[in-house]
């Protein structure tokens, strides 16, 4: 992480964080751990003195930090053998359709069976893309048990555009699942996120404001658009701008609502396992080099007719070009505070349209 050498002055928004925290928010690709062990090891002074992980950031304080060298990177092995479904390609940009029990990107060396790997083997400019050769041109990540819609980039430019873009919330995300229940619609949960200290694979949520500071936590929102009804639950839209690791899973799960599948988090197991009831059904974003709206539908296959229809996805696959997303009023958000109930008065529902087109006129197929 050569570009954390220097000194950095603690701004207003990150006041009040702890130092191991702030470090792990300014730079991608370090964890908690990894910022613990070089705070630890002398490598990070706040107003010139060393400190410990846990001390809390005033705004305007200097931090000086040496070179943190990121640790060695397995890169994704071309796997021409994968099949890979793509629904949207140019030369900049690519949209695939991930199946769900395929991991995103690899861990091991010649780890193969991962949508990374497949992406390399089509598209071998893109081993270069991107800041880890584990995930090359990848803008975002499902997780391994989840399906739907992935975004990528063939170029440095595209690359840099739309994680700027994902970062700014200016990527429109939504996902269909099968939850167990019926919450309530809309409505906006905004339960920050820490590391389950009991069980490393999970995360969990932070009903208070108190608990998150203490803990650390991460801030994140999902929003529940719509739903319809299902076997012991219901088919629920979901928005999450930039859905970090477990978010929509662990949101729902702390709110008595697990995926359908889900069994880390509370949910009935179903076949195959490994596998859950989660689909990244829309993706929206400006084209990186021409600024049109590229919007990109998905459906799953255990998704009912009628339930897509009502949820707008009766159309999909579809690709379609136009204008920005539709304003949209906001629910009243079910935030990290003492109790509380989710908002309860309507809105229209916050997606992107679907713009049909016919399947000769799509680009990549």
């Amino acid at each position: 992480m050569s570009s954390g050498v220097g000194r950095h002055v603690v701004e207003d928004a990150d006041g009040g964080l702890r130092l191991d925290q702030w470090i792990v928010r300014r730079w991608s690709g370090v964890s908690r751990a990894r910022a613990r062990a070089f705070i630890a090891e002398g490598h990070v002074r706040v107003e010139g003195r060393l400190e410990p992980p846990g001390r809390r950031l005033r705004a305007g304080e200097t931090i000086e930090i040496d070179e943190i060298p990121r640790p060695a990177r397995v890169p994704a092995t071309p796997d021409p053998e994968l099949p890979l479904r793509v629904l949207w390609c140019d030369e900049h940009v690519v949209v695939v359709d991930k199946p769900a029990g395929v991991p995103s990107h690899p861990l091991r060396a010649s780890e193969r069976g991962t949508l990374a790997g497949a992406l390399v083997a089509r598209f071998p400019e893109m081993a270069t893309i991107g800041r880890d050769p584990r995930e090359p041109g990848l803008v975002h990540r499902l997780d391994t048990g989840t399906s739907g819609l992935l975004l990528a980039a063939r170029s440095e430019h595209a690359f840099d555009h739309l994680t700027a873009a994902l970062r700014g919330g200016r990527i429109e995300k939504q996902y269909v699942a099968q939850v167990v229940g019926a919450p309530a619609v809309p409505d906006v949960v905004r339960w920050p996120l820490v590391a389950d200290r009991t069980d490393r694979r999970r995360v969990v949520a932070c009903p208070t404001q108190a608990e998150a500071l203490r803990r650390g936590a991460r801030d994140a929102e999902t929003h529940l658009l719509a739903s319809y009804p299902a076997e012991g639950g219901v088919y629920l839209l979901v928005r999450a701008a930039r859905a970090f690791r477990h978010q929509i899973r662990a949101h729902l799960a702390a709110m008595g609502h697990p995926l359908v599948g889900d069994e880390l988090y509370g949910g009935p197991a179903i076949e195959p396992a490994g596998t859950h009831r989660l689909h990244a059904c829309r993706i929206a974003f400006e084209h990186p080099v021409d600024g049109r709206l590229v919007s990109v539908v998905s459906r799953p296959v255990w998704l009912p007719d009628a339930a897509a229809r009502a949820l707008g996805l009766d159309d999909s696959p579809g690709i379609a070009h136009g204008g920005p997303p539709r304003s949209t009023r906001r629910a009243r958000p079910r935030s990290a505070r003492a109790g509380g109930q989710p908002g309860s008065r309507p809105r229209e529902r916050d997606e992107t349209d679907a713009i049909r087109t016919e399947r000769a006129d799509r680009p990549g197929r």
